[in-house]
């Protein structure tokens, strides 16, 4: 790789982070008219899937008065949509190095990670919506950690799925087992654990750590069984 080339790698690098950062503080002060863009083609597809009928309130969200359900600006998945945008960008540019890569990659993974946003969100709010009409929790878990678990659980469940479908689509050579089933992992980590404990979300107590034991510990559940199949099939990850 010549110098010219590792240091346009270098800034698509930089460009793409500092596009994550931006929206993570974006999104942090952001209000529920602000999120309209996401927010309201989310509520439109939750609709079709569920048949439930939401309105708009200024700085609440789109409300549903028959099932007593509000999809706020919390329930808008921009950290999803983050993270699946981190995930896409430094899968191809921490990659084959020897490459070139243009710069339509970061606009492109915006919108593909936009668009997996709305797919995912809609799912995990139409499930939420079924899990709302039970009272009671299942097991040991309350409503409120039912619905934790379920929002991890989808989440990284589509950002596993959108994962494998970008990989079966590169035309690069498959890597070894470690980047194939823990790259999706390392990142979901990386946006939802390190970067709220460096802003300093443990001061929040009890409810942080509680959802960050959630967080830690289901996307095992999906991506064990993954890292499993592929070392049974190739034990030396090649």
């Amino acid at each position: 790789m010549n110098r010219r080339h590792t240091w346009n790698r270098i800034a698509q690098c930089v460009v793409a982070l500092v596009c994550a950062f931006t929206l993570k503080r974006y999104y942090s002060t952001a209000t529920a008219d602000q999120l309209r863009w996401i927010l309201a083609p989310t509520t439109a597809l939750v609709e079709l899937l569920s048949g439930a009928s939401f309105e708009f309130e200024s700085h609440a969200g789109y409300i549903s008065r028959e099932r007593g359900f509000l999809i706020a600006n919390s329930c808008a998945g921009v950290n999803f949509l983050i993270t699946a945008f981190l995930m896409l960008t430094m899968r191809k540019l921490l990659g084959d190095r020897s490459k070139k890569i243009g710069w339509g990659l970061i606009p492109t993974a915006a919108v593909i990670a936009y668009l997996a946003t709305l797919v995912a969100n809609t799912a995990r709010i139409a499930i939420a919506l079924r899990l709302r009409q039970m009272r009671a929790g299942i097991g040991r878990l309350n409503p409120d950690q039912l619905h934790r678990f379920e929002g991890v659980f989808v989440y990284f469940g589509f950002l596993l799925l959108l994962f494998v479908i970008s990989e079966k689509m590169s035309s690069e050579k498959p890597s070894g087992l470690f980047r194939q089933s823990f790259f999706p992992l390392l990142v979901y980590y990386a946006t939802m654990l390190v970067i709220p404990l460096a802003n300093g979300a443990y001061s929040r107590g009890t409810d942080f750590w509680e959802h960050s034991l959630f967080v830690l510990l289901i996307p095992l559940l999906l991506i064990f069984p993954l890292a499993a199949f592929r070392f049974i099939r190739d034990p030396l990850g090649h």
